[in-house]
């Protein structure tokens, strides 16, 4: 009678585990696809900030760095949830062989998130080089404007310099 028990209470932690694994499973995936998602919307808006320091709008440059830096929060705050989260789910794959859950989509949904980091960081250098380059071309022509002899003084070049400071009347 005492196995009996024993093999229920085995019986009934391999279901509260595996019910557990396949939560940690579940909260995993749908990071890695969150994760995924931020990272797609992150190359968009890289996209749409390379045609804005292009056109050298500077409003407009301003706006997408500040919806740039909500997304790069976004996905470090992703980042710190799946961390310890990745550290659960491989121990529970490692603890235990035979699975009742698909494993093969993780592996996947990773190796998808890595190209969209990749890329990510690729698009992301190039608009800082583009930005540079634009910065670069600004600052020569504020320096040409500063040196242009017609509007240094702030005043007409056709304006005298010369001015009498007593007029003779009486001739």
């Amino acid at each position: 009678m005492a196995t009996l028990t024993e093999e229920r209470t085995t019986t009934s932690i391999d279901s509260a585990e595996l019910a557990q694994r396949v939560a940690i499973l579940k909260r995993f995936k749908t990071l890695l696809s969150q994760q995924r998602e931020r990272f797609r919307s992150y190359l968009d808006l890289l996209d749409k900030q390379q045609n804005v320091i292009e056109s050298g709008s500077a409003e407009d440059l301003l706006t997408y760095v500040e919806i740039e830096e909500k997304i790069v929060a976004d996905i470090f705050s992703i980042q710190k949830v799946i961390d310890p989260l990745e550290e659960m789910y491989n121990a529970v794959i490692s603890g235990h062989s035979q699975s009742n859950y698909n494993q093969e989509e993780v592996p996947g949904i990773k190796a998808s998130l890595e190209k969209l980091k990749s890329e990510a960081v690729m698009r992301s250098t190039k608009n800082k080089e583009l930005l540079s380059k634009r910065m670069l071309e600004l600052r020569q022509e504020i320096t040409t404007l500063r040196n242009n002899p017609y509007a240094a003084s702030g005043r007409s070049a056709y304006a005298n310099s010369n001015k009498a400071s007593l007029v003779d009347l009486q001739g």
